[in-house]
């Protein structure tokens, strides 16, 4: 079994995002959404999981146009990420598999210009270098007009995980993030709304899990949150004690194993 973690380029207009959710169907095992990130992610799931990706893109590409997002977190597509991420059971060839049939067809369906990245290269990379010295692996040479670009993705299972700040300083956020960013953790210091957040990337959650993040932060600045974004896999939750788990925003049916058990 395969998980496909779609990051899109809205998180403000229920209605549209409902029908996004609607046309990926039965293998969608979460969806979180923030107005400010102006952000959603859509977690799916199972044997249909590289169909109900793509209906999930066509919907999100009939809805959502680029030009007039606005947002604090980094995106140059309206779908924006679209990881495979082999689950139990899966190698990591089928996510690659999967990656390389998802870009070949959105570029040629849906003249949307893919970017591929994993063992090639980092997403980061990818950001960075994408049309300027790094053309499109699929699909045309320059963004698509409302949908701009894609990158298509195959990596081990992650964990998002976002700390509040109790005061209003990016700078201090910044700082943070700067501190905690390694092989194992991606950060950047966001302004969100009135409040600052250390948005992270837990690139390997059961080495630095959310509770050693979330203490690190807490030991140099006041903490007013944590916020898991989307699902954890299950050994990352009972690595922590369970009576930190409504602090850190955590709990059994945020897990993987769960959403697909259910």
């Amino acid at each position: 079994m395969l998980e496909c973690v779609v990051n899109v380029s809205e998180g403000r207009d229920v209605p549209v995002l409902t029908a996004i959710r609607d046309a990926a169907g039965a293998a969608v095992l979460d969806v979180h959404h923030d107005p400010h990130h102006n952000r959603a992610v859509f977690t799916l799931a199972g044997t249909d999981v590289e169909m109900a990706a793509r209906h999930l893109t066509e919907a999100a590409i009939a809805h959502l146009d680029l030009r007039r997002h606005e947002g604090v977190h980094p995106r140059f597509g309206v779908v924006d990420v679209v990881p495979y991420v082999p689950l139990e059971g899966s190698t990591m060839d089928e996510a690659i598999a999967a990656r390389d049939r998802f870009a070949t067809w959105a570029g040629a369906a849906l003249a949307l210009p893919c970017f591929l990245y994993g063992a090639e290269r980092t997403l980061p990379e990818v950001r960075r270098r994408a049309f300027a010295t790094l053309p499109p692996d699929t699909g045309p040479r320059s963004p698509h007009p409302s949908a701009g670009a894609c990158a298509v993705g195959a990596r081990p299972v992650l964990v998002a995980y976002n700390v509040w700040l109790g005061g209003s300083d990016l700078a201090t956020a910044r700082e943070i993030a700067a501190t905690l960013r390694s092989a194992d953790v991606r950060a950047l210091g966001l302004q969100v709304g009135d409040a600052v957040q250390v948005s992270c990337n837990l690139l390997a959650p059961d080495i630095v899990g959310p509770a050693a993040v979330y203490d690190r932060v807490a030991a140099v600045a006041p903490v007013r949150r944590a916020e898991l974004v989307g699902l954890a896999p299950l050994s990352v939750i009972r690595a922590v004690a369970r009576d930190r788990w409504e602090q850190l925003d955590l709990g059994e049916d945020r897990t993987i194993e769960e959403r697909v058990r259910r």
